[in-house]
């Protein structure tokens, strides 16, 4: 007699786990450029993703440049100061040290709607965040170690273009995680009242 049993799901490894976390940024800030206005919406194509309809630049040298980022800075375009800073924070989730069992691996479905759940947020943001009438430029910021190999041709030192703590207000947006990262997100804004 023959029985069935549920698929068992490997493990999240590092690589897929990197793989996720790189695919979601890819995500999140194409919503955002969209959201935002930085891009003009006839630049951008709706993909199915997460079981949801995302949004995606048409343009791939922008698409090649928003494979890294952990901070996207929206900046006026004329004055060059920083409208609003999303910030995408990821920290490695140790094991317990002190267990000699494996911890539970998170379905990849709970990982996607988590997804989800921070795409639907970026989009709801727009009730809140103030609107922004200039033309806008954004940039792309990476925290590395000192001891990272960086592209040298491509990345430099550069501002942290950190908006005044007295002109801005900062919102704390969802997180999610796999079994190996954990993805704490933020936007901070101009806040002149």
């Amino acid at each position: 007699m023959a029985t069935s049993q549920a698929p068992t799901r490997q493990a999240i490894t590092l690589k897929g786990s990197c793989s996720l976390v790189t695919e979601f940024f890819k995500y999140a800030a194409n919503t955002v450029l969209f959201q935002r206005g930085v891009y003009p919406s006839d630049d951008f194509h709706m993909v199915k993703k997460y079981g949801q309809t995302v949004l995606v630049t048409q343009d791939l040298a922008l698409e090649n440049y928003l494979d890294r980022f952990l901070v996207l800075v929206i900046i006026s375009k004329d004055s060059r100061v920083p409208l609003e800073r999303w910030v995408f924070d990821i920290n490695v989730i140790e094991p317990p040290s002190d267990s000699t069992e494996p911890s539970p691996q998170k379905p990849e479905s709970e990982i996607q709607a988590e997804i989800r759940s921070i795409l639907k947020q970026i989009v709801s943001t727009v009730t809140f965040l103030p609107i922004i009438d200039d033309p806008t430029v954004f940039n792309i910021l990476a925290y590395t170690k000192d001891s990272a190999d960086v592209p040298a041709d491509e990345w430099v030192d550069t501002d942290p273009l950190a908006i005044e703590a007295s002109k801005s207000q900062q919102v704390k947006l969802r997180s999610f995680s796999t079994d190996v990262h954990r993805i704490e997100a933020m936007v901070a804004y101009r806040y002149e009242g």
